[in-house]
């Protein structure tokens, strides 16, 4: 009985080692995204993309999150949010796009850049946080794409949703905070009338998580309110 058991016991490990090596393999990255990431994600497939039909921007190049330096603090005043969300502190500065897989230094941190396109409108930060089995509570996320645009498109304004805290640039002009531990709402701030202009125009954001979910939604609305569609995304 006790050779029974033991043979036994050794199968239930073989089993169970094996299937820790396989999703040890699939988290990787080797043959797909890992599951945690699959039902909000998937990897671009094609150089550029459109917004959906209501114009919001789906295709994102974003920084694995950050740890925030005094994660006690979840009172995002204006001034604590100016300080963390200085654009000097933006990895690889607001200038050009960084590459698929690049690694950054953060402090204490080795980071990678991620290209991925959302499933949803609104772009789920705690779940790709999650999915990559990093820090979620208490972190810096700071995301970057490039929309480029046949003509200059006068008149927009840039509409955002978030949770919590956010700061948004255009071609490294700023042009929305979000301040407070908010819930994200879809249009819940808006910049002041700008240019889109002809060429390419890159769009940097950062946002930030206290204790709680974190996403954002990010699109382009004409005065009368109707989305602005008419250019591509690229993280080209």
């Amino acid at each position: 009985m006790r050779t029974t058991r033991s043979i036994m016991r050794g199968l239930m490990y073989s089993a169970l080692t094996c299937g820790i090596a396989t999703a040890s393999l699939y988290a990787s990255g080797k043959g797909g995204l890992s599951s945690g990431l699959t039902p909000y994600f998937s990897k671009p497939e094609t150089k550029s993309a459109t917004p959906n039909a209501d114009g919001f921007i789906g295709r994102w190049l974003m920084l694995e999150p950050v740890d925030k330096p005094n994660r006690s603090n979840t009172v995002f005043t204006d001034s604590y949010l100016r300080e963390a969300f200085d654009p000097g502190n933006c990895p690889g500065g607001m200038s050009e796009l960084p590459k698929e897989g690049q690694k950054i230094k953060v402090g204490k941190q080795t980071l990678r850049w991620h290209s991925l396109d959302s499933k949803l409108f609104n772009v789920k930060l705690f779940r790709f946080a999650t999915g990559l089995e990093k820090q979620y509570y208490g972190v810096l996320f700071w995301v970057v794409t490039a929309i480029d645009c046949e003509e200059d498109i006068p008149d927009v304004r840039m509409s955002v949703g978030s949770n919590s805290a956010s700061m948004w640039w255009i071609n490294g002009e700023e042009a929305v905070l979000l301040s407070g531990d908010r819930r994200m709402v879809m249009d819940d701030c808006m910049s002041k009338r700008l240019t889109l202009k002809k060429g390419r125009n890159i769009i940097n954001g950062a946002i930030i998580n206290g204790p709680g979910m974190s996403d954002f939604c990010v699109r382009f609305l004409h005065e009368n309110g109707t989305p602005v569609t008419n250019f591509s995304i690229s993280n080209q």
